[in-house]
């Protein structure tokens, strides 16, 4: 049997990929299917792979920042989706509104705040395994933690069939209030069919005191969550240290319905009351790692929109995040669904909705 949220959840519409947008602010009046808080950034990319920054001779420039990029992940499998941040207000935040357009993300509730540039974040691309990110415009403060709760469009984020914030909006004032009085307007148990509230455990050391102050501030909100993601030290800082099977127990324990814990080089695991999933790894030749996560995000917000079975939205996320670790860019480089099913195809994979849409054919009363 599936979670209270799970029964019955279906897309909550069509695809927005025909609205128009102005200059100043999206013209999206209708629910959001998926509405994100937290970080946006510039993210500066180098165009020379397997080198330390020193070495970089030329860059690439693109929207970044994890639940901005989730949402720009999201509307690429059609939904509709709107990201609340701030900017500054600068050339860079212009910059940013225009790729929020440009993806068909509504920016109704991405707003500038003029005392702090917008940040802007750099790295390093030697593939395997070393994407270093070297922050800027963050410290002390950045726009995207000045997220105020009195501004918070409460209906909003009461209405959107997914709500997801991350563990990082939760590190200081205001944004912390922000975040916990979005997650309080949205009770678990006032959730309709079909509707989640998602924590990323996102955790980044480097905006947090110790991960114990993380830990009391995860504890505020994870008892209006119903899903939580997260890898093997975001999860332990979240709920302790243990096997991935320990972490997603404490995770239900805590009111979560499904808890994700990503395993690494053997894939994703997630598991609720009743059930346990993995989806095995999808290889790809790496070039930069830093998306894959917020591609599996956006994926899996559609997945779950569109009421697969939990290990269909898992593989299916899956693959999504592994289109990505194989391309440079993140946003510019989120799949489309044709290109999850093709590599899903091409690997040997369920095709998620195949068996619903195949037994939808078949005439009632036939041989099966």
């Amino acid at each position: 049997m599936w979670p209270r949220s799970l029964r019955g959840g279906k897309a909550l519409g069509p695809s927005a990929q025909g609205s128009e947008f102005t200059r100043e602010r999206s013209t999206i009046t209708v629910t959001h299917e998926l509405l994100t808080i937290g970080r946006i950034s510039v993210d500066i990319y180098p165009n020379d792979i397997g080198v330390d920054l020193e070495d970089v001779t030329s860059f690439g420039k693109y929207l970044g920042g994890s639940p901005s990029n989730v949402a720009v992940a999201a509307a690429r499998h059609g939904r509709r989706t709107g990201v609340i941040t701030r900017t500054g207000d600068d050339a860079f935040g212009n910059y940013l509104h225009r790729e929020l357009h440009k993806f068909n993300v509504d920016d109704t509730f991405v707003s500038p705040v003029k005392e702090y540039p917008t940040a802007v974040t750099f790295c390093a691309i030697k593939p395997p395994e070393d994407f270093p990110l070297y922050f800027y415009g963050r410290f002390p403060t950045a726009p995207d933690l000045q997220i105020k709760a009195e501004e918070l469009d409460l209906e909003a984020i009461r209405n959107t069939g997914i709500f997801w914030s991350t563990v990082t909006g939760l590190c200081q004032e205001p944004s912390r209030s922000a975040h916990i009085a979005a997650h309080e307007a949205r009770p678990r148990t006032g959730l309709k069919d079909g509707q989640f509230t998602i924590l990323d455990l996102d955790y980044r050391p480097m905006f947090w005191a110790s991960e114990e102050e993380a830990r009391a501030e995860v504890a505020k909100v994870l008892p209006h969550v119903t899903v939580a993601i997260g890898n093997d030290k975001e999860c332990a800082v979240a709920v302790g240290e243990g096997t991935p099977d320990e972490q997603a127990d404490r995770l239900l324990a805590a009111g979560v319905e499904i808890a994700v814990v990503k395993l690494g080089p053997e894939g994703v695991m997630a598991k609720t009351r009743t059930e346990r999933v993995v989806s095995a790894p999808v290889p790809v030749e790496t070039v930069n790692g830093l998306g894959a996560g917020d591609s599996f995000g956006g994926a899996f917000c559609h997945g779950l929109l569109s009421g697969w079975p939990l290990s269909e939205v898992l593989d299916y996320a899956n693959a999504s995040g592994a289109i990505v670790a194989s391309r440079l860019s993140c946003a510019d480089a989120m799949p489309t669904p044709e290109e999850v099913t093709s590599l899903l195809a091409e690997r040997g994979r369920p095709i998620p909705g195949a068996t619903l849409a195949a037994s939808a054919t078949i005439p009632e009363g036939a041989v099966r």
